[in-house]
């Protein structure tokens, strides 16, 4: 009986060995999937436009935020905007994995062949949440930042900054913990320098969008934008919702330096 035991205690422990990774391993198979190149953002794909004499709102099928669709001031040369990291859930009724992704970019809109922009991933998989902090110059894939870890409730401060139209910088800094990380960005692309924005995005893996995450509410504060000759806020800028399968995901709000991205 004591041997008998001792194989059913050894065989549970093998069993929970080969099953407790499961969640792990998925966590571990989207993040090599990422760094093999599978993970990027797109340009704004626009679907709709609906507005009138005083609001204006268009839909996309992978961005919600603002975006200035023309450069209202001059070149832009800096975007940047913090934001408190949310804690993902799948939509009502859900299961498996879902995914967003905020992020400050130039470019992307009415300038579509380059974007160069950094951001903050949210995923959920199986009730466990994971957070990747990136940066990507359109149309290249997006790579992760090494060095510096997220978790829901800290406070992110995103910043692009375009030295020249085919180089520039990318950095995240993480204010709850201190820690800052900065990409310097080459690419054969070149920028217009046309669109600054602040956006969550249903980003693609592969050739297609991913699960869009319930991430609850993105606000961007202090959200300004840099240009040749001053800097602007968000106001004014247009505003986008996500809508799939028609139906609008997304809701949008802006006051001053600050953009509102509600999960509806």
């Amino acid at each position: 009986m004591v041997y008998s035991a001792a194989l059913l205690v050894s065989a549970l422990f093998v069993t929970a060995a080969f099953a407790a990774p499961s969640r792990d391993a998925r966590m571990a198979n989207r993040l090599a999937r990422r760094r093999a190149g599978a993970h990027q953002s797109r340009p704004l794909q626009r679907t709709e436009r609906h507005g009138s004499n005083v609001t204006e709102v268009e839909y996309s099928s992978n961005w919600a935020g603002v975006v200035w669709d023309s450069e209202p001031s001059g070149t832009f040369k800096s975007v940047t905007g913090t934001f408190t990291v949310p804690t993902p859930k799948a939509p009502s009724g859900g299961s498996g994995e879902y995914s967003a992704s905020a992020w400050v970019g130039i470019d992307g809109d009415t300038c579509d062949s380059a974007i160069l922009q950094t951001g903050i991933d949210f995923t959920i998989s199986g009730g466990r949440t994971s957070f990747d902090a990136w940066y990507e110059w359109y149309p290249d894939y997006a790579y992760d930042f090494s060095g510096i870890s997220i978790s829901s409730g800290n406070t992110i401060k995103l910043t692009v900054t375009a030295s020249s139209t085919k180089a520039g910088t990318a950095v995240i800094e993480n204010v709850s913990t201190g820690k800052t990380v900065t990409k310097s960005i080459t690419s054969s692309s070149a920028l217009c320098q046309e669109n600054a924005e602040w956006i969550v995005e249903d980003y693609e893996e592969g050739s297609s969008l991913v699960p869009f995450a319930n991430f609850g509410a993105v606000t961007f504060t202090d959200a300004s934008a840099t240009t040749s000759s001053g800097s602007l806020g968000p106001s004014g800028a247009t505003v986008i919702d996500i809508k799939q399968n028609n139906k609008v995901l997304t809701s949008v709000s802006t006051s001053g330096s600050g953009v509102t991205v509600s999960y509806v």
